[in-house]
């Protein structure tokens, strides 16, 4: 093993957790090898169906029995509140599981009429060892999204999560091994991108890697590729995701999505509505009211029932965030509100920002353009249907966009013109397992989630029988 270590840290009081290792090409390459034994050996993927579908089950239900704890680990080492660990990652990591083991009977291939006397046939065969790499803001849920098709389709998963949260995936491992998950099947790798990451994306006997995260990691995947194996690839990154808002929406109901759209997980998500667009008509009205209720936002302790919003993840992310903040007020943006560090009380030990929220922002400014990955919301308006589809589209992300508005003709006009790969109407961030989620332009490509990730973990083998 690795003689590097890994402090992780609680980035809301600064207090250690635990140490953990960050594995280097060697050990990375015996996690491989285990998974490629699994594999090779059919302990998982030559179970009868039904049993891989019970033990799939299993760990759904598993996972629920440990819901309390695998929130309290979450929100320690990611600074997001319990009731957001508990609710928007375990419960959907849990039925992520539950979802994939009704599927292991499903995946079968197709008979085909050909020419001539032949008999022509498909199977679906699992593509291999797959290497899971997964982000900091929702670590188990997004483990879940990658393992648990991966596991249906009969791979053998190498998982490395985020260095910052390690603790939940080596819990999960321990789980999936109490539902009856052979040995081999799920292996944990701990350790920064650089070496952990590196060796796994380097590793000619890893077939499949999908990965969440930024563009900039995945311009790194691509290129490691290239020069290994030309391992398969499914990359879902970053977001700059617009809410647009009609005059004849319900308000109400808009501006509370809007809130929680960029401040629900402290604004680390792939899918925060960072980039507001409001009809001039309602402009001033929206944002005033938007305003009054993010400065009453309760930022405090994640382990605190009362507190709404926690701690960004690290010191590093929360100065990207206060200098994206910088930027904004340079270029000529006007601050709503937040737009600064709290540091009042027990705060001070954290990694806390304000709520902010800039109008008067312009799609050529750099907040406006670049994903900031924190509590940071840019207003700008629009007159018409045509010029609000020019600025969400403006960017080089594409991966989700909401349109609030009671014409539904217009509804799905919107939806029909936007380049995303979810577009919600008069709701945002509806998620479900049987629904794919993924993005266009450079929000990814590939989809986790529904039937549709399963094709990222087959291949399709044709077979020909001659009948003559």
């Amino acid at each position: 093993m690795s003689a590097c270590l890994i402090d992780v840290v609680n980035p809301a009081t600064g207090e250690w957790i635990a140490t953990v290792p960050d594995h280097d090409a060697a050990d990375v390459d015996s996690a491989v090898a285990r998974a490629r034994a699994s594999f090779e050996n059919k302990t998982w993927r030559g179970l009868d169906a039904s049993k891989r579908e019970r033990i799939l089950w299993n760990i759904g239900e598993l996972l629920m029995k440990h819901r309390d704890e695998l929130a309290a680990i979450i929100s320690r080492e990611n600074g997001k509140t319990l009731r957001e660990a508990a609710g928007a990652d375990v419960a959907p990591a849990a039925d992520c599981f539950r979802y994939y083991a009704g599927w292991v009977r499903k995946i079968c291939g197709e008979t085909i009429p050909v020419n001539g006397p032949f008999l022509n046939y498909t199977l679906r065969e699992p593509v291999g060892v797959v290497g899971a790499i997964v982000p900091w803001n929702f670590p188990l849920q997004t483990a879940a999204w990658k393992v648990a098709p991966a596991l249906a389709c009969g791979c053998s998963v190498v998982l490395k999560p985020s260095e910052l949260t390690p603790l939940d995936a080596l819990r999960f491992a321990e789980i999936a091994a109490e539902a009856g998950l052979p040995e081999g099947a799920l292996t944990v790798v701990t350790g920064y991108g650089d070496t952990t990451g590196e060796a796994l994306a380097l590793h000619e006997d890893v077939d499949k890697i999908s990965f969440t995260g930024s563009i900039a990691t995945a311009r790194k995947l691509l290129e490691r590729s290239a020069v290994s194996n030309l391992k398969r690839l499914s990359l879902e990154l970053g977001g700059k995701s617009p809410i647009i808002v009609f005059p004849d929406a319900d308000l109400d109901a808009a501006v509370k999505a809007a809130l929680w759209g960029i401040f629900g997980g402290k604004g680390e998500m792939c899918t925060a509505a960072s980039r507001l667009l409001l009809h001039r008509d309602i402009y001033d009205r929206f944002l005033d009211d938007l305003a009054a209720r993010a400065r009453k936002l309760r930022l405090g302790d994640p382990l605190d029932p009362s507190t709404q919003v926690g701690s960004q993840i690290s010191g590093r992310q929360m100065d990207r965030i206060l200098d994206y903040i910088e930027s904004g007020k340079q270029e000529g943006a006007r601050l709503l509100c937040g737009g600064e560090r709290d540091t009042a009380g027990d705060k001070a030990k954290g990694f806390f920002v304000k709520p902010t929220i800039f109008s008067e922002v312009t799609p050529p400014m750099r907040i406006a353009r670049e994903e900031i990955f924190g509590p940071v919301l840019c207003a700008m308006p629009f007159s018409d249907a045509a010029e609000a589809l020019r600025i969400a589209n403006g960017t080089v992300y594409g991966l989700a966009a909401s349109v609030w508005t009671a014409d539904v003709a217009l509804a799905h006009r919107m939806a029909a013109g936007i380049r995303a790969g979810s577009v919600w109407i008069n709701t945002y961030n509806s998620l479900d397992s049987a629904s794919p989620f993924g993005g266009y332009k450079q929000s990814g490509f590939g989809r986790d989630l529904g039937g549709a990730a399963l094709d990222q973990y087959t291949n399709v083998k044709s077979v020909w029988v001659a009948l003559q």
